[in-house]
């Protein structure tokens, strides 16, 4: 089974859109983990709604806002899959998206995560465009100030995420220093798929504050990693 994990917080508009791409998905056997982070709109009803008509759902609300780190260790320790699937709540799945990873990892052993490129959408689900590697990619074997991984996109083995939990010390780039921290202790076995199977709301949901923090934790994150070496 895969478990799905989508954190969170005030997401109303388009927290039922994912949750529907969820349903659409053509592999089945799956649990859908809705991860309340102490939304104050009508988010949590929208998940709890769902819950009540699908029992692969299960809606986890604390009342608290511990950010996005806190969520995705919590969704690690609420999962009962062999797999664990990221997304965030206003992003969209393909329909295709968990058979086409899952095949992948059942089929090469050798790796723990997989990834997928992605198509930009706009708040009225207009495509803007899309990101992708031109074939498989899976050379992590340096450390760099940036990876072609979509963290909403990334699906990994359960056993994986076990032993490599997110840090709360970046809340603007705990995927990069988790990704960092698994090069460094050569337990990152990850391959970048080219297929377009996540639907990545981006235009909107960026400020200039968040990308100037996002920077400035990656920079640090780098540097604690890599204090010596040459920005690649």
């Amino acid at each position: 089974m895969i478990s799905i994990g989508i954190p969170f917080y005030n997401a109303q508009e388009y927290l039922e859109s994912a949750i529907c791409s969820v349903l659409a998905q053509t592999y089945k056997d799956w649990e859908l983990i809705l991860i309340d982070d102490g939304s104050i709109d009508n988010s949590l009803r929208i998940a709890n709604d769902y819950a009540k008509l699908d029992s692969r759902i299960r809606v986890i609300s604390d009342g608290r806002n511990m950010k996005l780190p806190y969520r995705l260790n919590q969704l690690i320790e609420e999962s009962t899959g062999e797999f664990i699937a990221r997304m965030d709540a206003d992003d969209i799945m393909h329909p295709e998206r968990l058979e086409k990873q899952l095949k992948f990892l059942e089929t090469n052993k050798s790796y723990d995560l997989v990834s997928t490129g992605l198509v930009s959408i706009d708040n009225n689900n207009t495509i803007k465009g899309y990101r992708r590697v031109e074939s498989l990619y899976d050379d992590f074997s340096m450390l760099k100030t940036s990876y072609p991984i979509v963290h909403p996109s990334v699906m990994a083995r359960r056993s994986w995420f076990e032993r490599n939990k997110y840090s709360e010390k970046y809340p603007r780039a705990e995927d990069f220093e988790l990704w960092t921290r698994a090069i460094s202790n050569n337990d990152f076995k990850m391959a970048v798929l080219p297929d377009l199977l996540l639907y990545y709301r981006e235009e909107g949901n960026l400020s200039m504050d968040k990308i100037l923090n996002t920077y400035s934790d990656v920079f640090k994150i780098y540097s604690s990693y890599y204090p010596h070496g040459k920005f690649n």
